[in-house]
């Protein structure tokens, strides 16, 4: 490295010092620190920045409003670039307009367009990550998860995409956006419709709801519905795309194919009337066409869903009723649902509308399985017609036993038995090892707790 190189690089690095310095002290610390303040205040002003960016009370959104080149910058900030396409966010930072802020030298010096990805950096992390203590309202929550959207864009990912994975950064940000919803007055913020309304329906929120609706009633109960069948709308929707996407089973060659225009095989119809070239005319007559078989195999199935209701499995609970419902719609395919903690709930009647399930679960509790097995046994007609999905972490207490016995006895008498550890979003179980290590033995382990990996196992088995 050259000597004329050296005093640059030193001085971009001091002033990513002082940015990160602020970012740091501000996080732990919610006072100003008057130096690091001015300082950051003249390493932003020198770059031709605004100086909300060192605002953490205005958002995101607001600085992208009043200098849109800013989106650019912000989207794929964090994320790897051979991995990710960032559109216009290509570093090109002496191309861009910043409205009422201008400074023509641009960052051409040394270092400089590192020091302004650092202010921008710590502008979303103290955002998302500075969310204080106290009482929170529905804006101070809206505005979060909009920040938040802001810092899974600069990771490279759709606002939204990692708080529902829930693994890694994605647990750490469910858990601050669970944190804010435990602090906001929700019972005071659905009774006003217009705070209400400010609210973006989440994990975290939903969980709320459905602990708290029966102390719920008129405006803040009709609120209260309406966020969960937003929520509920939103991951049926993802969830049917995944099972759509899902392979469904192997071609039944014995049913002729539909002769119409979208299962026409163009490839195999030209080449099988290849003999047919004039080149007299130089035409292809075709006098057969072929069509793609499409039909698959099917046998009508029961699905028998057995959800655990306790405190602990809340985005099972909510994935579940969603994803049987869409198995539900599914031809020959009998949906039953039972939900239970110390008691069981067979809620197979509102199978085909997860709102209506939900809304009538009582999260919390202690496990008692036996009682569930009790409800589903019945459920079994035809053995090896019947997939049995149980979804628990299994912490049975004293009645591991008796559980257990009755998995052993409906595997034996031919039902697929599939054991969930959670139906989530992003995987995490946390299984009792008693009956891991059983159910392993037994030949049926517990299999991962993504929930695509649920959706790849049902659709091998009913299709």
């Amino acid at each position: 490295m050259s000597d004329s190189v050296i005093p640059g690089d030193l001085a971009a690095a001091n002033r990513r010092q002082v940015l990160y310095w602020r970012l740091l002290g501000r996080l732990f610390d919610p006072d100003e620190q008057p130096t690091l303040e001015s300082a950051s205040v003249a390493v932003v002003d020198d770059l031709g920045l605004p100086a909300a960016l060192l605002d953490p009370t205005v958002s995101v959104d607001t600085v992208v409003q009043r200098f849109p080149a800013l989106a650019g910058e912000l989207r794929g900030l964090l994320a790897d670039t051979d991995t990710t396409d960032h559109g216009d966010a290509t570093g090109d930072a002496d191309a861009t307009d910043h409205g009422e802020t201008t400074d023509d030298a641009g960052p051409h010096r040394p270092g400089e367009a590192e020091v302004r990805r650092a202010a921008l950096v710590s502008k979303l992390l103290l955002n998302v990550y500075g969310t204080g203590s106290g009482p929170v309202s529905a804006g101070q929550l809206a505005r979060w998860q909009s920040d938040a959207g802001w810092f899974e864009q600069a990771l490279g990912c759709p606002p939204g995409e990692l708080r529902r994975q829930g693994t890694g950064l994605g647990a750490t940000l469910a858990g601050l956006e669970g944190d804010l919803v435990r602090r906001m007055h929700l019972r005071e913020v659905l009774a006003d419709p217009a705070l209400a309304s400010q609210l973006t329906p989440s994990m975290s929120l939903i969980e709320q709801l459905l602990r708290d609706k029966a102390n719920l009633s008129g405006v803040a109960l009709a609120n209260a519905k309406a966020l969960i069948r937003r929520f509920v709308d939103e991951v049926a929707e993802v969830l049917r795309t995944q099972v759509e996407q899902t392979s469904v089973g192997t071609i039944d060659r014995s049913v002729p194919p539909k002769r119409v225009f979208r299962n026409l095989d163009l490839d195999r119809t030209i080449w099988q009337n290849l003999t047919n070239w004039s080149p007299e005319d130089e035409r292809l007559y075709v006098d057969r066409l072929y069509y793609r078989q499409t039909a698959r195999k099917t046998t009508p199935s029961r699905l028998i869903v057995v959800v655990d209701q306790s405190g602990s499995m809340v985005d099972s609970m909510v994935n579940c009723t969603i994803l049987a419902s869409i198995f539900a719609g599914l031809p020959k395919v009998d949906v039953h649902l039972i939900a239970y903690d110390t008691r069981a709930l067979d809620l197979t009647p509102w199978v085909h509308d997860p709102f209506e399930v939900l809304l009538r679960t009582n999260l919390g509790g202690g496990n008692d399985g036996p009682v569930a097995m009790a409800l589903a046994r019945p459920k079994i007609v035809e053995p090896r017609n019947t997939v049995l999905v149980w979804i628990s972490d299994f912490y049975e207490f004293d009645r591991s036993q008796p559980l257990f016995d009755g998995i052993e006895a409906v595997h034996r008498s031919g039902v697929r038995f599939i054991p969930v550890g959670s139906v989530s979003s992003s995987g995490q179980q946390s299984v009792n090892p008693w009956f891991r290590q059983r159910l392993k033995d037994l030949g049926t382990p517990v299999i991962s707790g993504h929930i695509r990996k649920l959706v790849v196992e049902l659709k091998s088995f009913l299709t």
